[in-house]
């Protein structure tokens, strides 16, 4: 199975230069689900525990970012910020307010779950820490500085 993830690591890279910039949802999420998976070394049974919840998670914060990309596309296609009244500007800074509010909200139920779950709080820690590892990873590629994300 690692040797799947190491595969994975080797040609989705590539495939993120092919695409440009911007890399497909799937394939990212593919891309990170294998980083997490290196970096977290779950056993079989934590692996049980932590992927469900994982994937509630993404579900959840991909609706959420769905909902305001939508709204953001919307609100591009009619004004641009100087046409507006400054009403509509606070509206548009509260609503953004209220997307960062509610992205929080979810950070802290899926933070919760993975502690009130069998884990321990160190793999819960590792979690966090790797998906700042794999952010961080992915602005280095974008910006040319590196090959993909890291695979110690």
């Amino acid at each position: 199975m690692k040797n799947l993830f190491i595969a994975l690591f080797i040609l989705l890279p590539g495939l993120t230069i092919a695409q440009g910039p911007r890399m497909g949802g799937e394939k990212m999420e593919a891309l990170k689900i294998a980083f997490l998976t290196q970096k977290l070394d779950l056993s079989a049974e934590e692996a049980k525990i932590f992927w469900p919840i994982y994937n509630d998670f993404t579900r959840e914060q991909s609706a959420l970012r769905k909902d305001r990309m939508q709204k953001m596309i919307s609100f591009r296609k009619t004004k641009e910020i100087d046409d507006l009244t400054d009403a509509e500007v606070q509206t548009l800074i509260y609503n953004d307010f209220d997307f960062k509010q509610q992205d929080l909200n979810i950070e802290k139920k899926y933070y919760s779950r993975l502690k009130s779950s069998s884990l321990s709080i160190k793999i819960v820690g590792k979690f966090y820490r790797a998906q700042e590892a794999f952010k961080t990873e992915l602005l280095k590629q974008y910006r040319g500085g590196g090959g993909g994300p890291e695979r110690h």
